[in-house]
């Protein structure tokens, strides 16, 4: 059986740093044997959460669009790479209403007073972050900190496990991906 993996990029900037990490992600994949499927959010027609909640009590968001083939794609992988720049140290809106929008997906809250997930802890996530502001300040002042978390809280309420983190700060006019960087997201793959 083929290992599937869901590939996410929650950047406006298409050749930018956070979709250069992804695709190395996504061509690492490959080459172990993974079958991969590429979302680029800012490429879907996926419309703000109306904070209703009927997806809390039904699975299913009742606004229909783009999200029900990502939460399709979720739903059926063994692996997910989410790749988003650091925006005032969280992820870019869209991130955020992608998470909003599948909480009736990936966790069930009926009569309990705690969340339960509904993935499994088999899936695995990892999470890749740019981030304008040069290392050690980036972690510091919470900046590319704050992201990793609010994208780590996602997948990790979903029941999902986390595969790992790469964090590439101090991007301003760095036009190529370090050494260092590649070498980190290809070594999930070997």
């Amino acid at each position: 059986m083929t290992n599937k993996l869901l590939a996410i990029l929650g950047s406006p900037r298409k050749g930018g740093n956070a979709d250069k990490m992804l695709n190395l992600a996504v061509k690492s994949a490959e080459e172990a044997g993974w079958q991969t499927n590429l979302i680029w959010l800012y490429d879907q027609n996926i419309k703000w959460c109306k904070g209703c909640m009927n997806c809390r009590s039904s699975g299913i968001c009742v606004i229909q669009d783009d999200l029900v083939h990502i939460q399709d794609l979720l739903i059926n992988c063994n692996a997910v790479v989410l790749s988003a720049p650091t925006y005032f140290a969280n992820v870019p809106a869209i991130v955020k209403n992608l998470f909003d929008r599948l909480a009736g997906v990936v966790m069930d809250d009926n009569n309990s007073s705690i969340p339960k997930p509904k993935l499994s802890k088999e899936q695995k996530y990892l999470l890749m972050t740019t981030c304008n502001t040069p290392f050690p300040f980036s972690y510091l002042c919470g900046q590319s900190k704050g992201t990793v978390n609010a994208m780590d809280e996602f997948f990790h309420i979903s029941g999902m496990s986390r595969m790992g983190t790469v964090v590439l700060a101090g991007t301003r006019n760095k036009a190529e991906i370090p050494t260092a960087v590649k070498n980190k997201i290809q070594g999930y793959w070997n």
